[in-house]
């Protein structure tokens, strides 16, 4: 099987299986590794939803089929070798059956600096996003979103207020905290609206052209 515009033909294994590694689009953090096999791949490629094979339930399977935490495919790359796949693609949701955003959370060696901010931002994305699905008791993002869009927008206009205060201060670590706070309502305002982070990074890229 050779990839569209590419001389490289894959390179299936003894099982007919290739290793597929789906990243991020917009912030690059490695969400999960897969298997495919030609069918799956071609239909991952047809569809623009990534497929695999599952080595366990021998049968091909939709990621998000149950869960609809689909990964929406932006590009599919080929390595020089020609034996895995990466998949660009943007995650409707968490990404790990777990309920991370990444399969990759669990540290073999801990860094003593903090998370990448592509992490942090995924998380906070994920557990808004599941806040608002599941309407758990207790949540303020669900309460938040479900009191409407106006409610939604004031606390977005109290926290940028916040941030400039803090600013006129001097304060570092209060804009900080007050940064953090607007950051995170401005996500849940997206969110409200059906939009994504992506859809913010798409209009910085268009400005940046």
């Amino acid at each position: 099987m050779t990839m569209n515009n590419s001389p490289v033909k894959v390179k299936f294994d003894q099982a007919g299986l290739v290793p597929a590694i789906i990243q991020h689009a917009e912030s690059g953090q490695v969400l999960m590794l897969g298997y495919m096999n030609a069918e799956s791949l071609q239909r991952t490629m047809d569809s623009g939803l990534v497929w695999f094979y599952s080595r366990s339930r021998q049968r091909l399977w939709q990621k998000g089929e149950t869960s609809d935490n689909v990964l929406r495919v932006r590009s599919v790359s080929l390595d020089c070798d020609g034996d895995t796949i990466l998949v660009h693609a943007d995650p409707a949701g968490p990404t790990c059956h777990t309920g991370e955003a990444s399969c990759f959370f669990t540290p073999l060696k801990s860094a003593e600096t903090a998370p990448p901010s592509f992490e942090v931002a995924d998380d906070l994305w994920g557990t808004i996003l599941q806040r608002i699905r599941e309407n758990p008791d207790g949540s303020y993002v669900s309460k938040l979103v479900a009191s409407g869009v106006d409610r939604v927008s004031k606390k977005v206009g109290e926290e940028a207020t916040e941030v400039v205060i803090a600013a006129k201060n001097h304060d570092k670590d209060e804009i900080a905290r007050e940064m953090a706070d607007l950051w995170f309502h401005s996500m849940v305002l997206l969110a409200s609206e059906d939009m994504t982070p992506a859809d913010v990074w798409a209009e910085l890229h268009r400005r940046r052209k």
